[in-house]
């Protein structure tokens, strides 16, 4: 297993490991406070060559578990597991027009109000064989969480003929509007 720090990649589909698709799992635990506790949100977006999603039927989450094209889908948590949700990305079948996928978590605003990742702990990424091997995880702590209201962990990428895993940790203090507008989506 490979801790991953921003900026470092690590194949995922080519060399020795030679996988035909990776589990992509993020996940955290949340410190109870006063007042409404914040809702996390775990979604992934297939973005073009551009960087920008496909369209909004590129977006991956808790309530569009797949893609307008196949090769990813999201599965929900298992209650009393550290992750969230877990996507699975299958590289024999996401189509050649697909560059890469981002791996995103934002307060849901809509849920219990504005809220932020300060109550967030061991917010992680973790990438992982199709058997739940780890190969890589990416812990993702944003250096102002109380003023983070979503985050950029990561993304694969196609990487020449292969795929590849770069975590990233980009936190953003505009939330879900942000992440929209960075790839070209209409929230």
């Amino acid at each position: 297993m490979t801790s991953l720090v921003p900026g470092t990649t690590v194949e995922v589909s080519a060399g020795p490991r030679g996988l035909g698709g990776v589990l992509v799992s993020m996940g955290w635990s949340l410190e109870p406070g006063p007042g409404p506790q914040a809702e996390p949100v775990p979604l992934a977006i297939v973005c073009g060559e551009n960087g920008k999603a496909l369209s909004p039927e590129h977006v991956v989450f808790f309530n569009q578990p797949t893609t307008a094209s196949p090769g990813i889908a999201f599965s929900p948590a298992e209650p009393g597991r550290a992750e969230a949700g877990q996507f699975e990305a299958d590289f024999t079948r996401i189509p050649e027009d697909v560059a890469s996928i981002a791996f995103v978590t934002y307060i849901d605003p809509e849920v219990r109000g504005p809220g932020t990742f300060a109550p967030l702990r061991d917010a992680h990424v973790r990438i992982a064989r199709p058997d739940g091997d780890e190969i890589a995880r990416f812990e993702a702590a944003p250096a102002e969480a109380e003023k983070t209201q979503a985050m950029l962990f990561g993304e694969l990428f196609r990487h020449g003929d292969a795929w590849a895993f770069r975590a990233l940790g980009r936190a953003y203090e505009n939330g879900l509007a942000g992440v929209s507008r960075d790839f070209g989506l209409d929230v």
